[in-house]
């Protein structure tokens, strides 16, 4: 996916800012990057963040249309355009968010926030398609987690296999959570209001660990710490 497309996960779906450049190069970009990670985006709620672009209600009606096609759904824009404003407004698009969306992600009410990390489930299975682990502090899989199978831990993701569902780790706002998989590639990653796709796999499988750094998630091999 074009990495210059930031997306960030709020209560009312997904963020996503888009970066400078002539609208139809950026709106055509848009498309293909959605296009290209449908699983991720199919039956998503998008609000898109444009910058001061003024668009007219041919621009926003064609993309809206064109999101449609691949079930999503264009429900915000925001901009510091008047016009575009108006011409949101007038096709029923909300034109602001509230500060607590931008600001919490997805509040699961189950979890407690101040309840020890030291809480964990294990998990010795494969997680197959329609199957969901929700648990307030850190999640074990000894096993693989298919596409469609969820995971949602209050703390740490670890999965001794391949990872290729949709996990949230530190879904209570623990923005030190860290994601663990023998092979790291699944459809949707969250860390805290963090959100990420993975890329496509080059080359052979590794363990690896996906963590918040500068406030986006990034992986980096994972090995056994340093002894001291």
């Amino acid at each position: 996916m074009d990495n210059s497309l930031k997306i960030k996960g709020i209560q009312q779906g997904l963020l996503i800012s888009l970066p400078e450049g002539d609208w139809p190069a950026v709106s055509t970009d848009l498309l293909a990057a959605i296009h290209e990670r449908g699983d991720f985006f199919r039956g998503a709620r998008i609000a898109l963040q444009i910058g001061d672009r003024e668009l007219n209600a041919s621009d926003l009606g064609r993309l809206r249309d064109a999101l449609s096609d691949e079930e999503v759904a264009l429900w915000a824009v925001l901009s510091q355009s008047e016009i575009t404003q108006r011409t949101a407004a007038d096709l029923g698009l909300e034109i602001e968010l509230v500060q607590s969306a931008l600001e919490d992600d997805d509040a699961v009410e189950p979890f407690d926030t101040v309840l020890p990390g030291e809480e964990a489930v294990l998990v010795e299975r494969t997680l197959r398609s329609g199957h969901s682990i929700r648990y307030h502090g850190h999640v074990i899989v000894m096993g693989d987690v298919n596409p469609g199978a969820e995971i949602i831990a209050g703390g740490h993701v670890i999965v001794w296999g391949k990872l290729r569902g949709t996990v949230h780790a530190g879904a209570a706002g623990d923005l030190a959570a860290v994601v663990c998989a023998l092979d790291l590639a699944p459809t949707q990653l969250r860390i805290g209001s963090q959100i990420s796709i993975s890329p496509k796999k080059r080359g052979k499988a590794h363990p690896e660990r996906a963590f918040i750094k500068d406030d986006q998630i990034v992986a980096e091999p994972w090995r056994e710490p340093e002894r001291r």
